[in-house]
């Protein structure tokens, strides 16, 4: 967009026109050091085994597994990662003035039929020389995602583009969706689309670890199941393998808690069907 050589607007123009800072112009992005990639993916995958490790448990174990680490270094990357230890914990500080916090709405509710409730969360995906974010937009009831998209950053726009194929491959909007308290989704333009289409908006409390649980144990199976087994070299071939996990998981993988169906399946279908044929008669209760 900006042309150094242009005869007759300066590139401090240029910039100006194009609202930019001129020191971005020249900035060259580093690729992530090597050692600090492999402490990312180990750490990855001992948060995946025990998402219970919160940075003083994973800076003992990296330093049982032969690493020189330190609290300061792991709880950096941790952040970096979007990792936060699922345990109860004291509410240490103060959400930003800035992004709304909404209650948590599913507490004792049983929801029982699909389009009731969404649900969407943010995960890390390694690369073999650096890594990426995936998030996805997922049924409560049926398990069925609806939407995913990929991003090298944890910017918002990647979520509302998920967020707005959803609502274009859904049936219907949901009547409530739930996240946890991350940015992204106390972003005004992530609550505003909400608002807009009358979704009710749920967040998780702090340290409850369980109130996502079906985003979090889709994220066991995408990662033991396909990404551990694939050491994806590039973006396409990370976009390609969870494009064809994702497909199989909504279409072909039987869930023993659906009564051995698919989460299409249920998605689509008819909520007479459901309760005729005994599938989960009392419905999914919401935990106390």
């Amino acid at each position: 967009m900006i042309e150094p050589s242009h005869d007759w607007i300066s590139v401090r123009r240029q910039c100006a026109l194009l609202g930019l800072n001129r020191s971005s112009l020249y900035f060259q992005p580093c690729p992530v050091d090597p050692l600090t990639l492999d402490l990312m993916h180990l750490i990855d995958a001992q948060y995946t085994r025990a998402p219970f490790y919160g940075v003083l448990r994973m800076t003992a174990w990296l330093e049982r597994e032969g690493h020189a680490v330190n609290p300061k270094r792991v709880r950096r990357l941790m952040r970096q990662m979007g990792l936060e230890a699922v345990y109860p914990k004291p509410r240490l500080s103060d959400p930003h003035p800035d992004h709304r916090i909404y209650p948590y709405l599913l507490r004792g509710m049983v929801i029982d039929r699909p389009d009731q409730v969404w649900c969407s969360d943010i995960t890390y995906i390694r690369l073999r020389s650096g890594f990426l974010y995936l998030v996805v937009i997922m049924d409560w009831f049926s398990r069925y995602v609806l939407a995913w998209s990929l991003s090298p950053t944890l910017e918002v726009e990647f979520c509302l583009d998920a967020l707005e194929r959803a609502f274009h491959i859904g049936r219907t909007s949901p009547e409530i969706f739930n996240t946890d308290q991350g940015s992204q989704f106390t972003s005004v333009r992530w609550l505003q689309t909400l608002e807009n289409r009358h979704v009710r908006i749920s967040m998780d409390g702090r340290g409850r670890a369980l109130d996502n649980v079906f985003v979090e144990r889709l994220w066991r199976s995408l990662k033991y199941e396909e990404v551990y087994l694939n050491e994806y070299g590039s973006v396409g071939e990370a976009r390609a393998g969870i494009h064809a996990y994702l497909k199989f998981y909504n279409e072909e993988r039987l869930h023993q808690s659906l009564n051995y169906k698919t989460p299409r399946e249920i998605y689509l279908e008819p909520p007479s069907r459901i309760f005729q044929e005994g599938f989960i008669t009392q419905g999914i209760h919401s935990l106390p």
